[in-house]
């Protein structure tokens, strides 16, 4: 044990002299699969993540005043500075208690037109509204006079810790997400729309992975990103070990003024978003999106009836494939060649949220409300006991 702390601290000092925060692989976590130059959902060429974080105030809960702990994400595709360009996408929903706006005209046209947009539960409609006045400011569609759309917003609850009723997302926080967009590493934790989010008994947050796959010669990436806010301590669950049990008596939830709530152990939500540049058609897309719930079940979550597991997929490749007026011609992926890529998003589901934990810090929010991050050093040991990690 003694040498397991050693080797810990050694590796956070340097973890902190590089300014950087430990991923779930640095820890040692052992995980299936080839990942991208990032590790992200940003190897997908052209795809763009931004965040707006909001943290400010302390102690009791004031409607309006806070404590505040929320924020939005905001991913785009093929990037913000390519405008109007629709990509082929589907979703699918494991359980239905939570939101994601526009996902009936995605289901119906088969194509995202949208960037995607994640906050907490009771800022959907500000967001909306915000995403659809920027295009109006920037043209999005391009000088075409008539246009209509439904931009898709997700949402996960952040209410145990942030004043959720006192409706802090504003449309300059919107802004600042859509602004920030960017590709290479982006940040995990406490962070975006995932700022006040927990999940399976610590902190939760923000997270990502990818794969990347090689078929008939040819090379592809998958990648996801996660809002994990769902699933209780005991069915906590990392490389095959029981992280949950283990650990079921260290840093539970601290309840000082608790709001009243019919939340039940276990309850929350976890949106995520996979990407890829395989050509994959939406029908596809939808089968790739009903394999997430695979990998939130390799790490312990139930889809309980009070969680919004909501999931969307697309494509960034056929990029002439939307027109308003000509047919086109695109390309397809055999459906006997498409298991490698269900295991590839199994694989980034389990590590994102892995990722959105290890890089998650612990915070307090409203009425001193207090949910703790998962410790390193313990979950390294526990890993060691079980011989997922070797000497």
């Amino acid at each position: 044990m003694k040498r397991t702390f050693i080797v810990f601290t050694i590796m956070l000092i340097c973890f902190q002299a590089y300014g950087q925060k430990p991923r779930a692989r640095d820890l040692g976590v052992p995980f299936a699969g080839k990942t991208g130059v990032y590790n992200a959902i940003t190897d997908v060429k052209g795809v763009e993540v931004g965040y707006s974080t909001i943290i400010s105030g302390e102690g009791e809960n004031i409607i309006g005043e806070g404590p505040i702990r929320t924020g939005v994400t905001a991913i785009f595709p093929r990037g913000r500075s390519k405008k109007f360009s629709p990509v082929y996408a589907n979703w699918y929903s494991l359980n239905g208690n939570g939101e994601m706006t526009g996902t009936t005209w995605v289901t119906e046209s088969g194509f995202l037109e949208t960037p995607i947009m994640i906050t907490n539960t009771n800022s959907v409609g500000v967001v909306r509204d915000a995403v659809l006045k920027w295009y109006v400011d920037t043209d999005w569609y391009n000088g075409e006079g008539w246009w209509y759309t439904y931009p898709v917003v997700g949402e996960t609850y952040d209410g145990f810790l942030n004043d959720i009723y006192g409706f802090h997302v504003k449309e300059a926080n919107v802004l600042e997400a859509i602004n920030n967009a960017s590709t290479g590493k982006i940040e995990e934790g406490n962070i975006g729309g995932g700022t006040g989010m927990m999940c399976l008994g610590f902190k939760g947050g923000t997270g990502t992975s990818s794969r990347v796959i090689t078929v008939k010669d040819s090379t592809y990436t998958v990648g996801v990103l996660v809002q994990s806010n769902f699933g209780g301590k005991r069915n906590f669950t990392v490389a095959g070990v029981p992280v949950g049990q283990e650990l079921r008596d260290t840093l539970n939830y601290v309840y000082n003024a608790a709001p009243k709530s019919r939340r039940q152990d276990g309850d929350g939500s976890i949106i995520v978003i996979v990407a890829t540049d395989a050509p994959f058609l939406p029908h596809q897309l939808k089968r790739i999106a009903q394999r997430v719930p695979l990998g939130i079940g390799i790490v312990g979550g139930r889809g309980s009836n009070g969680s919004g597991d909501i999931f969307l997929a697309f494509s960034t490749a056929n990029e002439e494939a939307f027109n308003r007026d000509n047919t086109t011609t695109i390309r397809t992926f055999s459906n006997d060649l498409i298991t490698p890529f269900f295991d590839a998003t199994v694989q980034c589901v389990e590590e994102a949220i892995i990722n959105a934990m290890v890089g998650a810090e612990t915070m307090e929010g409203i009425n001193g409300n207090k949910a703790y991050a998962l410790p390193h050093d313990l979950l390294i040991e526990t890993l060691k006991k079980y011989n997922r990690i070797k000497e």
